[in-house]
């Protein structure tokens, strides 16, 4: 942690764990109460990334990093200044963190932190890098809401089925396009009332975000932020089968078992979103970036989670499978 010399911003850089390979996670862009809740954040959301990689098979470990703000987004010098404070602090580690987009960055925002550091991924495509990698992690957490549907209803299709997307963002709106165009029913919800109109060319139905989450729906896709899956709306759910983009879902590790107590199925939010650092780990593979090999993997997603879900099938939660299937790749990284 270090206070950037021209922003005066504090920048973070938290590994987990390099036992895999070199720690990957997004450099996150946010405004916090105090500097110890933007230290907590990226802890915590590295560990969720060394679970990421390790359950998607990558030769990658768990990092992330966090610019924390004082109020909303910089823009012009003042972004830049940011940016490259932040490119110093993750080249201060010395490659044990490669760092990629998040919430409040972007490609471009990577191509001034590559100014400072080597140690960074996921830049425009015409710089050689891979570009947005929200695409890839709609089409991951598609392939999560097939294999879930598969398991909990018996067959992949979604013609007649609803689905409840909770954030329409740019892998949440990605989502319900991806899942509109396989004939799904859906249900939008965003506190951005912009998004109205996104919802109206999808045919959607607009629902307040506390409300879509308790839906009665089929599927629940949570594509916002942490933590929605909770003491107090575990009991209201309706959705059978839950398979989201959103990171930490579960507000503690027990409501899992909550979720399985009800008989709901849900897709560990860390296996369902990975499409993003599974199309990282391509580019980073090099000389050049191949998106066809890219889909080809994060597709896989499903093959992964079906594994989890025989698993978990012995009587633990998805979420115990999931995480033992993790331990077992970190503990014998070169198997």
């Amino acid at each position: 942690m270090r206070r950037g010399p021209r922003s005066g911003l504090f920048c973070v850089v938290a590994v987990h764990s390099t036992v895999r390979g070199p720690s990957l996670g997004g450099c996150r862009m946010w405004r916090y109460d105090d500097s110890a809740s933007g230290v907590a954040d990226a802890l915590r959301l590295s560990r969720a990334m060394t679970y990421k990689a390790a359950c998607a098979g990558l030769p990658l470990g768990g990092g992330k990093g966090v610019i924390m703000l004082r109020d909303g987004p910089p823009q012009g010098r003042a972004r830049r200044d940011a940016l490259l404070d932040f490119g110093e602090t993750v080249d201060a580690v010395n490659g044990a963190y490669i760092t990629a987009e998040d919430v409040g960055t972007s490609s471009r925002d990577m191509t001034v932190i590559a100014e400072a550091t080597k140690h960074v991924s996921g830049l425009a495509q015409s710089r050689g890098g891979s570009g947005d990698p929200s695409p890839y992690t709609a089409l991951g957490v598609q392939a999560a809401v097939l294999a879930s549907c598969e398991r909990a209803f018996g067959d992949t299709s979604l013609t007649g089925r609803t689905v409840a997307v909770v954030g329409l963002g740019s892998v949440g709106l990605r989502l319900a396009k991806l899942l509109a165009r396989r004939g799904a029913k859906l249900v939008v919800a965003d506190i951005d009332q912009r998004k109205r109109a996104e919802a109206d060319k999808l045919g959607a139905r607009w629902l307040a975000p506390d409300k879509a989450l308790t839906a009665e729906v089929d599927v629940l896709a949570p594509c916002a932020l942490g933590g929605v899956l909770n003491e107090d709306t575990v009991p209201r759910l309706q959705a059978p089968v839950i398979a989201g983009a959103a990171n930490n879902q579960l507000a503690e590790d027990s409501v899992a078992d909550r979720l399985a107590q009800r008989g709901i199925l849900w897709a560990p939010d860390f296996v369902a979103n990975a499409g993003g650092i599974i199309n990282i780990s391509v580019e980073l593979e090099g000389p050049s970036y191949d998106a066809t090999v890219a889909r080809r993997r994060v597709q896989e997603i499903g093959d992964t989670l079906r594994a989890i879900y025989d698993a978990a099938a012995g009587g633990i939660t998805p979420l115990t499978a999931a995480m033992e299937l993790a331990r077992q790749r970190l503990a014998d990284p070169h198997g």
